[in-house]
């Protein structure tokens, strides 16, 4: 699917969130990156076979 030179990230790959954006849709709260992977705000993602990957917030730190 991509045609850009590097090529992005795969869907399979680890750093899939590093796609370029191919469509950007902020009032309905997702995103389709050049791998086919929709990326959700709440950092959900639905992979082009149709396997689901749940939000991965990042914990939030606290001083002690």
């Amino acid at each position: 699917m991509c045609q850009h030179q590097p090529s992005c990230p795969t869907a399979e790959s680890a750093d899939r969130d590093s796609a370029r954006l191919v469509a950007h849709h902020p009032e309905q709260g997702w995103s389709l990156l050049c791998n086919g992977v929709l990326l959700f705000e709440d950092t959900g993602e639905l992979l082009p076979d149709g396997q689901i990957i749940a939000p991965h917030r990042p914990h939030a730190m606290t001083a002690v």
